[in-house]
Order: C-alpha cells, then sequence, then structure tokens
C-alpha cells in the first residue's frame, strides 16, 4: 500500500537508494513564494499526499521529536551526498526526514516539498496520488523510522517519546488470582459510536470491568474449573506523548457498507489520566496532558481531505488573528478621526492657543492673529462661515472664555486652563498625568494582542496554507462531515527551554544550518532575478542627433541600429531614475534633455506627450515594455520645428489620377503617388497642393481598397473640414479629376455614377493608317457619345 516504505531487508542502508533511475521532475521556472505573515511554512500537496503532510507538520512541531532527530550527526546517517557512492552506508528515511524539517523550520518559502522524503519511501507518482488512512501512515512511518534508526543512537526514538503500556488483568472470583497480560501501544484507538467524549471512552476502556458470570465463565488456572470473574484494563505506563487515533469510521452489517461517525464526540484541552492508570499514588503532575495537535478529516469513508491545527509550542509562528488585526487597524482609524474632529473643532483650537499663553488674557485681535499663525489659515475663510465672527463665538461660550471689562481681551477661566482633549462622547478629560514636571503621554499604541497564556498559539496547517486560529476553534471539529480524527496530547511537565521560544534554528545541526543559509541566498537571487524579469521593460531610445524631419515625420538618418540604444529599465523606478540613466548612456549629451513617447507610423516616427514629473514611477506614466522614447531637446530636430501630439500625426494618402493615353481621350487606369498630411490638415489646403488649377477630391467610401467603385464626392462644405474629421486614415485612397475631368461627375447626387458606372472604353481598329498612325486607340464613349464625336 504505501510502497517499499517499511520492508525490513534494510534497504534503508542502500548505495543510491533515492531516486535511482527515476528522471528528475523538472523544477518550476519560478521561485517559491515567500512565507506569508504567519511566517510557517506549509507543504505542498503531491496529488494525494494531505494525509501526510498533516502528519509531516504534527511532528515537526513536537520539539522532542525533531530535536531527537536532529541530535542524530553524519556520523551515524550518512550524508545524502554519499548515497551515490558504492559502499557508502547512508540511512535515507531520517536524513530526509531531517532536511525537510530544516527547511519547513528555516527556508524562506510558502511550502516546502516533500518529494525527495516520497522517493526515500520508494513511492511512486501513483502513490503519491493515492490518499490513505493517516492512522495507518503513523504507525507505518514509526516502523520505518525505528528499522532505519537500527544500529544508532537514536535507535528507541520512536519507543522512548511514544511508547505506552497496556496491561489486562483477569481476576477469579473464589481464589483472587490474578491473570494479566501486557500489550504495547504507541497510539490508542477509543470508539466514537455511542460514546459522548474521549473521557467516556477512556472509562470505558479502562475503569468499567466486564463480568464473567452465568453462563459466561471464566477458566481459571490457579482453580482449574470455570469460575466467575471481572476483567479490567488500565494504563500501566504512559508515555510523554499520548497518540489517539478515533474510531470514525464503521461498518454497518445490514447495509453492507461503510460509513462516517458524525455525531458529537467532545475532547478537552486538558486531560488528567490518572483515572485510567494502574498507578494512581503519584502526584497529579504525573498524569495531566495538553493537547497540541488535532488532525481533522473532511469528507466521507470513501475520499475527503485532511488538514491539521497546531499548538505552536515553541512559539515559531506569528500568532495574529485578521479580525484583532482589523480591529486594531479600526481602532486606529477612530482615534485619529477623534483627533481631526478635536482639531476641527474652533473651540479645542483656541483653548489650546490660550493655554499656552503665560499672560491671563490677550487681545482679540491678537488671538486672531495665533490662530492664523497655527492653522495657516484666518478665522474668517475657515471657521466664520459655520460659526460667525470671532467675537461672537468668543461670546457665545461664557464658560470657557473670560473678556476684560472693555472686553478688549479674552482669557480662559481658570478650570479650562489645563491641556483640552475630548473623548468619543464629547467630554472633556483631565490632562496627563506630571511627573517631575514633565507631562506624560498615556496615549501609547496598543500593544499586539496575544494569547493570555504563552505557547497557546494556534495553527491551521492545510497543506500549503498557513493561518492563526483560536484555541475554542477546536470545538467546531468535536462532529460533522469535517472531525477530529487524530488526537496527539503532551505531557504538561514536558517543559520547552527559553532559548528555543521563538528561534527556529535551536538544535539544528551545522551542516544543515549552512545547508539552509545557502539555500536562502540563492532563493534572495532567483527572486530578485525574476522581480527583475517581471518589472523589467525594454525601452527603444531614439536619439535625435540620428533623425531628420521630412516629409511631416521623423526619419532615422543612420542605420537603425546607430539611430536606436536599447535599454532595460525597472517599472517601478521613476522617470528621474530613467533620465539618469539616459544621461549615463550618453555620456555626450549638451543642453536640455527632453524624453517623448514616440510611435512608428506609416508615414514615420510621431511625437506624442513629453515625460514630466522626476517622482513619477514607469509604470505609473503607462511605459509598457517595447515602448518608443525620443530624446531631444524639445524644440526641433535637425534645425526643423516639430509638431506634436495626436492632433499632428502623419497620415499616409494615396492619390489617385486618371492615367492619359492619348490626346483627348482617358485611359481606365490610374496613376498612384503617396503623400503625407497632418491629420489637422483642411481639405482646403489639401485641394490647394494637390489640385493648385482647381478640381474634384473623391473618396474611397469603401475604404483602403481602391478598386472599389463607391467613391464619395467632397463638397465644397466639406474644405472646411480636417483630415481626420472627415475619416482619411492611413491608405486611404484620394481620386483628383481636374477641372476638364468633372464632366464626368454627377455632383448633385455625390457619386461618380457616370465614371464609375455609365462610362465604357471603346477599342477602335484603324484599317486606313499611314505608318505613323496607331492601328489600335482606346477612346471613352459613354451611351450618349454620338459617332462623329468618335
Amino acid at each position: 500500500m504505501f510502497g517499499d516504505l517499511f520492508e525490513e531487508d534494510f534497504s534503508f542502508i542502500s548505495n543510491n537508494h533515492c531516486g535511482k533511475g527515476k528522471k528528475s521532475k523538472p523544477r518550476d521556472s519560478e521561485p517559491p513564494a515567500p512565507r506569508d505573515v504567519t511566517n510557517l511554512s506549509g507543504i505542498k500537496n503531491q496529488g494525494g499526499t494531505c494525509y501526510l503532510n498533516s502528519l509531516l507538520q504534527t511532528l515537526l512541531f513536537t520539539p522532542e521529536f525533531r530535536e531527537a532527530l536532529f541530535s542524530l550527526g553524519p556520523e551515524e546517517l550518512g550524508t545524502l551526498d554519499d548515497s551515490s557512492k558504492p559502499d557508502a552506508k547512508v540511512r535515507i528515511i531520517p536524513l530526509q526526514l531531517q532536511r525537510l524539517f530544516a527547511q519547513l523550520l528555516l527556508l524562506d518559502q510558502q511550502a516546502a516539498s516533500t518529494t525527495d522524503l516520497t522517493e526515500s519511501f520508494g513511492w511512486n507518482s501513483h502513490e503519491e496520488m493515492r490518499q490513505h488512512d493517516v492512522q495507518e501512515l503513523n504507525r507505518i512511518l514509526f516502523s520505518a523510522l525505528e528499522t532505519s534508526l537500527v544500529g544508532t543512537s537514536g535507535h528507541d526514538l520512536i519507543n522512548r517519546l511514544y511508547h505506552g503500556i497496556v496491561v489486562n488483568q483477569i481476576v477469579c472470583k473464589e481464589c483472587k488470582n490474578i491473570s494479566e497480560r501486557q500489550e504495547d501501544f504507541l497510539d490508542l484507538t477509543v470508539a466514537v459510536k455511542g460514546v459522548a467524549g474521549l473521557e467516556e471512552a477512556l472509562w470505558n476502556m479502562y475503569v468499567e470491568e466486564e463480568y464473567f458470570e452465568n453462563e459466561n465463565l471464566y477458566r481459571c488456572g490457579a482453580c482449574d474449573k470455570l469460575v466467575e470473574a471481572s476483567k479490567s484494563a488500565k494504563l500501566r505506563k504512559l508515555p510523554p506523548f499520548l497518540t489517539i487515533s478515533l474510531l470514525r469510521f464503521n461498518f454497518d452489517f445490514e447495509k453492507c457498507e461503510r460509513y462516517k461517525e458524525t455525531s458529537c464526540y467532545t475532547f478537552p484541552i486538558q486531560i488528567n489520566l490518572r483515572p485510567f492508570c494502574e498507578q494512581t499514588e503519584m502526584d497529579d503532575s504525573e498524569y495531566m496532558y495538553e493537547l497540541f495537535s488535532v488532525i481533522i478529516h473532511k469528507g466521507g469513508c470513501y475520499g475527503g481531505h485532511y488538514h491539521v491545527y497546531i499548538r505552536d509550542v515553541d512559539e515559531l509562528g506569528n500568532w495574529q488573528l485578521q479580525e484583532e488585526e482589523d480591529r486594531l487597524i479600526e481602532d486606529k482609524a477612530l482615534r485619529d478621526t477623534e483627533n481631526a474632529k478635536e482639531i476641527e473643532n474652533p473651540l479645542a483650537v483656541l483653548k489650546g492657543i490660550l493655554s499656552e499663553e503665560e499672560s491671563k488674557q490677550i487681545p482679540v485681535d491678537q488671538l486672531g492673529q495665533k490662530l492664523l499663525e497655527k492653522k495657516g489659515v484666518s478665522w474668517n475663510k475657515k471657521y466664520r462661515k459655520q460659526y460667525g465672527a470671532l467675537r461672537k463665538y468668543l461670546q457665545n461660550h461664557p464658560q470657557i472664555f473670560q473678556f476684560s471689562p472693555d472686553e478688549n481681551k479674552v482669557g480662559l477661566k481658570e478650570k479650562h486652563k489645563l491641556p483640552f482633549k475630548s473623548d468619543s462622547r464629547g467630554q472633556d478629560l483631565q490632562s496627563p498625568p506630571q511627573k517631575n514636571g514633565v507631562q506624560w503621554n498615556s496615549e501609547k499604541e496598543p500593544t499586539r494582542l496575544r494569547d493570555s497564556s504563552a505557547g497557546c498559539h494556534w495553527f491551521d496547517l492545510n497543506d500549503s496554507k498557513v493561518q492563526p486560529i483560536k484555541e475554542k476553534d477546536i470545538e467546531k471539529q468535536f462532529q460533522g462531515k469535517e472531525s477530529a480524527y487524530m488526537l496527539f496530547y503532551r505531557k504538561s511537565q514536558l517543559k520547552r527551554p527559553h532559548e528555543a521560544r521563538g528561534n527556529p534554528r535551536y538544535q539544528i545541526p551545522e551542516h544543515l544550518l549552512n545547508e539552509m543559509n545557502a539555500a536562502n541566498t540563492e532563493l534572495q537571487k532567483k527572486r530578485a532575478e525574476c522581480d527583475s524579469a517581471n518589472n523589467g521593460i525594454d525601452l527603444h531610445l531614439h536619439l535625435s542627433s540620428c533623425y531628420k524631419f521630412h516629409k511631416g515625420a521623423l526619419h532615422p538618418s543612420r542605420t537603425w541600429k546607430e539611430s536606436v540604444v536599447d535599454l532595460t529599465i525597472d517599472r517601478r523606478k521613476t522617470l528621474g531614475d530613467l533620465r539618469q540613466s539616459v544621461f549615463q548612456m550618453l555620456e555626450s549629451w549638451e543642453g536640455d534633455m527632453i524624453l517623448s513617447i514616440a510611435k512608428p507610423l506609416p508615414a514615420g516616427l510621431h511625437l506624442y506627450q513629453i515625460l514630466d514629473g522626476d517622482e513619477l514611477t514607469l509604470d505609473g506614466v503607462g511605459l509598457a515594455d517595447g515602448a518608443d522614447i525620443f530624446v531631444w531637446n524639445g524644440k526641433e530636430v535637425g534645425g526643423t520645428k516639430v509638431m506634436t501630439g495626436p492632433d499632428h500625426e502623419p497620415v499616409v494618402i494615396n492619390i489617385l489620377r486618371l492615367a492619359e493615353y492619348n490626346e483627348g481621350g482617358k485611359g481606365q487606369h490610374f496613376t498612384e503617388s503617396q503623400h503625407v498630411f497632418s491629420c489637422s490638415t483642411k481639405l482646403g489646403d489639401l485641394r490647394r497642393a494637390l489640385a493648385p488649377s482647381g478640381g474634384i477630391i473623391l473618396k474611397n467610401g469603401s475604404g483602403p481598397d481602391k478598386e472599389a467603385k463607391n467613391w464619395e464626392v467632397f463638397r465644397e462644405e466639406d474644405m472646411k473640414e480636417t483630415v481626420k474629421s472627415v475619416g482619411l486614415t492611413d491608405g486611404c485612397s484620394v481620386l483628383i479629376l481636374d477641372s476638364h475631368d468633372q464632366s464626368f461627375v454627377n455632383v448633385s447626387s455625390g457619386n461618380l455614377t457616370a465614371f464609375t458606372y455609365d462610362i465604357s472604353w471603346l477599342q477602335v481598329k484603324n484599317f486606313c493608317r499611314t505608318d505613323d498612325e496607331e492601328q489600335h486607340v482606346k477612346i471613352t464613349a459613354t451611351i450618349e457619345t454620338v459617332s462623329s464625336v468618335i
């Protein structure tokens, strides 16, 4: 079921046990995410290994177990580096477990991988995808570890921590002879069905007696006959760590199917095992146990998911519940709001000013001046609209302010001379106490809330995800489809050394510390590289000295390689950083440096907005990967003033004219040329440039396809419109008809009807020609053309 996890042929001492004959799994290109706010590492699920992950986390957070494992050095276990050597004796499973624990404690990653460990078990990918029972895995893993550690100082590691003894006794009612049988255990299996909780189940197992009587008698060896007797069991030896497996899964013999027992089953955080023990004369502390791990199963008897609640005994994690963080943030926001209200309250401001004055009263005008100095704004501008004139406001609060007889001066009444603060209900508070003439601020930032007792921080470790929980959340796992499945208790007498608290490096061997330090350094390097790759953008810098302004756009005067410089920079850097980088690249640059967004258009390079505001980030101004930046003085290029912005975008237009074939006739072909105009050019200016002697302009309404027949005439009133407003874009075709071509156009309809539909072409063959005359001639003709014209 579990591969060769616990084969007893000592294959655990191998010359290449780990990964022999296997192809290494591809590594992710991106480095793993760092740990989250809890500062604890989860474990990746390989597909069906949540049960393994829950058990491994429990063992990790059993400090005595991990420290006993770490105490076994390379001289006893060998090293993973030697696993390929023919004669090397390498104990793969404990070495991989050591390494995994070190990664979980020290490696800055959100979740560790168990691939190397499961390969040391001999598991294949099929085994990694199958989910098994965590109670069975617990026994098999302990068996495999015991086998792996034979011949080392850790040969008794499992027994030392988990071994206990149950004694079963049968007492003869006649001769009082006691027949007993001892049973060793590493975990106790207790009933769930029909039982209210753990304590009741233990009472039924180790306090209640079973009687042999009536027809069910016991044969006593001493009496050599059937007698009445009583049978009972007691815990003879308690282990430091007590593992309890709950029998959640049962078989219904009537329905012939398995089912999961989901009824309520309670278990205490602390339990006294004295009533269940054979020897009860010791101090209570010898029998007290504390819960520190609960493995939870969610689902039914044929599948589901495991996760684990764990008490962080050594306080290695950062335990801070989100709701408490939210409450602290809300409290701070409330205090800030109250402070803001107090500051905006003119009563508090005026009392504050007058309290600072040595003289009892000051002129009202001087009070207004001091308010201006303190707040940076006058009374009339800030408060007059809401509270009226300053003098009137002071007079409306005679219980606080006291005027001189002539009412030109004002001061505070005696009881209001202490610094004033207001609580959330608007009530006056006494000023903070003073000590040795120094005023102490009693309002300190609240300290982070912690559990009342040290080491009572609980976490939910759910594969890669780790989050803090409250101790009372354990009660939610008493019943239901998601409920407790295994319980782990530790003796209350087991106290942790002070230096272990909050110290994940405690008792980890030097070689593993070095390995983890090197791995963290490599992780930081990879994250920096990945971060740079993810946030790095390539910019194309176009240098003005390598460009000329020609036909409405910028064109390189040299090769592209000489005209453009590529620069890679972090998008989170500022425009100031970009400018500094460009200065460093162009050491010979003199004068002002302006950076403008550029865009290659069919007409050439065009400039848009200037990048301004050196404190802004590149991402903030919208610079994307592959952006073009033009570096210039902001005025001219090669002595020519350059118009920038979307209103001056150059547009390439195809200009079509009718091709002349003979004198007095037209051919059906076009002559075509490309012209560049600014999109803000008026159509009238375009006509004057293309048809100075007058003519008609037609646009191909079907788009750039000049073969289409949907030609539209620009009317005289359109001449005030711009190229952009009439929809002329790059590649659009415009037909120019000179004045003598206008007979082909039905101007009233706005369409080139005569030219495109009514005109036909006649090919005339000359049979009477002389040598200098053409044999074939094409002439224009319509249905209205008379033969004399032909």
